[in-house]
C-alpha cells in the first residue's frame, strides 16, 4: 500500500465538490483529525478520545456519533486501495439515487448522514463502512443494465449499515481490552501508553472491519439480510425488485472465478438469486423511458 497524505485527499475533494453531498464530504469527513501511512490508521487525540470510548463498547451500545467515527476512518482505508472516481456527473447521480433510498430505509438518518462515491476499479466490488458511508467501483456498475439494477445494489449496501453489519466484524477481544484499560484508569488523565494502547485497540477494530469488507466478506446471513432489506427498500421507493436478479445475472457473466473481488467476499450469484426469488415475485424490469434516459446519461461513459 502507498502513503497517502490528508493534503491529497483533501485536494480531491476540493476538486470534487458538488450539491454537498459526495466526494466532498466523504473525504474531509473521513480524514478530518486523522493520518493514514502504510499498515496503519493513526488519529489524532481528538479522534482517539471518540473512537477508544465507541470500541470499549458492544456494538448495540455505539452511539451514532462513535459510529460515525469509526465508519469514516474504514472509509479511508478503503480509499486506501481503491481511488475516487473522478466523474462529477456519475457521482451526483449516485448520490441522488442513494439519498433517496436511505430514506426509505429502517435507518433514514446517521449522524454524518450518508455518502455515496464511485470509485475507479474495474473490479465488481461495493462496500458499506458503518454510519453510512458507501462505496461502489465502475465494475460493479457495469453489471447492472439500468437503474432499477443501480438502486439495489445501492439499497444492499445500505441495508448493511441499517444492520450494523460492519461494526458487528470487531472482535470481541478488542473490546474487553479496551474495557479494561478504561476501567482501570477510570476519571485519571490518560497518559503515553494508556493512549498508545486504545489506539492500538482502536486500529485494530478498524482493521478487523476492513478486513471484512475487502478480503473475507459478511457472513451469509448477513448478505441474506441485506438482500431482503434492499428488497423492502427497493418496493418503498417504487423500483423493482427484481433489479437485484438482474444486476445479479449480469454479474454472473462478469465475475471471473478466483477473483478478489464480489466473487470472494460474497456469496455466488446463483445462491442469491435463488434465495431472493423465494420472497420476491420475479417480473421483468421494465425501466419508464425517463429513467432509463437518466441512466445512461450519467453512467454510460463509465
Amino acid at each position: 500500500m502507498k502513503t497517502i497524505s490528508r493534503r491529497k485527499f483533501l485536494g480531491l475533494s476540493g476538486k470534487l465538490t458538488f450539491w454537498g453531498l459526495g466526494i466532498a464530504p466523504v473525504l474531509s469527513g473521513i480524514l478530518h483529525g486523522c493520518k493514514i501511512q502504510v499498515g496503519s490508521v493513526r488519529v489524532d487525540t481528538d479522534s482517539i478520545v471518540k473512537s477508544y470510548k465507541a470500541v470499549s463498547k458492544t456494538f448495540e451500545d455505539i452511539t451514532p456519533e462513535q459510529e460515525y467515527y469509526i465508519g469514516r476512518t474504514v472509509g479511508a482505508m478503503i480509499l486506501l486501495k481503491y481511488e475516487p472516481y473522478e466523474n462529477l456527473s456519475a457521482n451526483r447521480y449516485i448520490n441522488t439515487l442513494g439519498q433517496t433510498l436511505a430514506q426509505a430505509s429502517d435507518w433514514p438518518q446517521t449522524y454524518g448522514g450518508y455518502h455515496f462515491l464511485l470509485q475507479d476499479s474495474d473490479e465488481i466490488n461495493a462496500f458499506a463502512a458503518p454510519g453510512g458511508f458507501v462505496f461502489v467501483t465502475r465494475g460493479m456498475l457495469k453489471c447492472c443494465p439500468h437503474e432499477d439494477a443501480v438502486a439495489a445494489v445501492l439499497a444492499h449496501e445500505i441495508g448493511h449499515v441499517q444492520h450494523k453489519h460492519g461494526l458487528q466484524a470487531i472482535q470481541k477481544s478488542r473490546v474487553t481490552e479496551a474495557v479494561t484499560t478504561l476501567a482501570i484508569e477510570g476519571t485519571k488523565t490518560f497518559g503515553g501508553d494508556d493512549i498508545s494502547r486504545l489506539t492500538s485497540t482502536f486500529e485494530d477494530s478498524i482493521a478487523d472491519i476492513s478486513a471484512t469488507l475487502i478480503v473475507n466478506g459478511y457472513s451469509r446471513s448477513f448478505e441474506r439480510q441485506a438482500d431482503v432489506a434492499a428488497v423492502t427498500i427497493l418496493q418503498r421507493v417504487g423500483y423493482n425488485p427484481s433489479g437485484l436478479v438482474d444486476m445479479l445475472s449480469e454479474m454472473k457473466v462478469r465475475l471471473k472465478p478466483g477473483g478478489f473481488d464480489f466473487s470472494k467476499t460474497h456469496p455466488s450469484p446463483d445462491d442469491r438469486i435463488s434465495e431472493i426469488k423465494d420472497f420476491i415475485k420475479v417480473s421483468k424490469v421494465r425501466s419508464p423511458a425517463v429513467r432509463q434516459a437518466r441512466f445512461k446519461r450519467a453512467l454510460g461513459s463509465i
